[in-house]
């Protein structure tokens, strides 16, 4: 009998050994693939999950070598406190057509998507995920291979999960050096956790976020995220579009470091998200989302920094958006590079925002401002030729007020001498615009009030 080696990793410090996975425990398939150069193709491959998932569970960590074949599953690994799950860094792991869930997860997933999370959830500790490219095959903006959603599971999955790895409910985790290769759901969502890190995560073509954050969450490092991603490279949403959290609250105590954005000329959000808001249960009661004592440094080519509000576009800013402006406190950015212009973008209530040591490398227009203070309007059109089916992206009615701002070191090239502020901050004040639908965007009332 055919039979393959998964080796065993017992340890950082402890000698690799070698476990035979019975390939019994694989079953053969058939299925088609979807690819922009070759149309489909027919595949007839093994389906590794239960395999992999017995070794793990006998011996608790596993480790997958680079073979010919990708590493084929139908469906998420499951993880359970104190395990470990590695790969060689060229060893892919493809999710089949139509599985249409995460990749890897942990055991005990539990949601709050309509109450706070309680004090006890019972969660999964100590675990480890290492190595490899993970693929959900989604090859282009209009073919995923029936890999939409990034869900917890097939049936009664929990709601808001949407990750290639998932790790929701969890203490004292680990996700290092890998690599997620055109996908549609977000590279890695976190939610409900705490002492936690993200260290080394390449973005290949990836099409939603990369490092994707829902409250509570703290006390954490994600570092060295780079590549290509059609949306946010890092996002930290307390406040949340529901079809995307599993739960609301709080994230505090973060530091977001080397991250670096697609190189000149090829497309890519090169965005980071800061989304704060207000939660508002279906029984009336509110939640508020604060996020505080974040610091984001040695981070180059990011366009925009969003730390603006933003009702839920997809499924209507009427049925899912904020209860109140969001809360900022304690965030600081150290040591930006930008190659092109880009922006510091904030529409929160925002007390101790520090922004020193920045480089703009590249000629500043007469308007360029890097720090903008205040709603944006912005209008997306359904149907570019019927403005019924015309919608507002955000939040142009609120005003927002920010204390306690420092800027220190924002300098063109290699100058030796500070941007003045007033080249720096713009306050931003909206008006409607009475020529709306003839011109865009509709405007608003609101405005940034900057406490100096």
């Amino acid at each position: 009998m055919m039979k393959s080696i998964i080796s065993l990793l017992f340890g950082l410090l402890a000698p690799l050994s070698a476990v035979e996975v019975d390939a019994s425990l694989t079953h053969a398939s058939t299925w088609t693939e979807s690819w922009p150069d070759t149309g489909p193709l027919e595949v007839k491959g093994a389906i590794w999950n239960d395999a992999i998932q017995a070794a793990l569970d006998k011996d608790n960590a596993v480790h997958l070598p680079k073979r010919d074949q990708p590493y084929y599953l139908d469906g998420p690994l499951i993880l359970k406190s104190g395990q470990k799950l590695t790969a060689d860094a060229d060893a892919e792991i493809r999710l089949k057509p139509g599985s249409n869930t995460c990749m890897v997860r942990n055991e005990h997933m539990v949601g709050f998507a309509d109450q706070p999370v309680p004090e006890d959830t019972k969660p999964d500790t100590s675990i480890t995920i290492e190595g490899g490219i993970w693929t959900t095959l989604a090859n282009g903006v209009k073919d995923g291979n029936g890999n939409q959603r990034g869900a917890s599971s097939k049936k009664d999955p929990v709601p808001g999960t949407h990750g290639v790895i998932l790790l929701h409910n969890v203490r004292h985790v680990t996700v290092r050096n890998i690599t997620v290769r055109q996908s549609r759901a977000f590279a890695v969502h976190l939610a409900n956790v705490t002492d936690f890190t993200v260290d080394g995560v390449t973005l290949d073509r990836h099409g939603r976020d990369g490092v994707h954050v829902n409250a509570p969450a703290s006390h954490g490092l994600i570092r060295r995220v780079s590549g290509v991603s059609h949306d946010d490279t890092v996002a930290l949403n307390a406040w949340e579009w529901k079809n995307y959290a599993p739960s609301f609250g709080a994230i505090h105590h973060i530091v977001i470091e080397e991250v670096h954005g697609s190189p000149d000329g090829v497309p890519s959000a090169n965005s980071i998200r800061l989304l704060p808001g207000v939660k508002r249960f279906s029984d009336g009661t509110t939640l508020d989302c604060p996020i505080h004592d974040i610091t984001l440094r040695n981070i180059a080519d990011i366009r925009d920094f969003k730390l603006y509000d933003q009702p839920n576009l997809e499924i209507g800013r009427d049925k899912d958006a904020s209860a109140g402006i969001g809360t900022l406190r304690g965030i600081v950015f150290e040591n930006l590079t930008f190659k092109r212009p880009g922006s510091i973008q904030v529409h929160a209530n925002a007390d101790g925002l520090i922004v020193r040591g920045v480089k703009l490398n590249f000629p500043l227009a007469a308007d360029f401002r890097l720090i903008e203070l205040g709603p944006k309007s912005q209008t997306y059109k359904r149907k570019a030729d019927d403005p019924a089916t015309w919608t507002e992206i955000f939040s142009p009615d609120l005003n927002c007020t920010v204390r306690n701002l420092s800027v220190s070191g924002v300098r063109q090239q290699e100058t030796k001498t500070d941007l003045p502020i007033d080249q720096v901050v713009k306050v931003i004040e909206l008006k409607p615009n009475p020529d709306y639908p003839k011109t865009t965007p509709q405007g608003g009332s609101g405005k940034g009030i900057w406490i100096r």
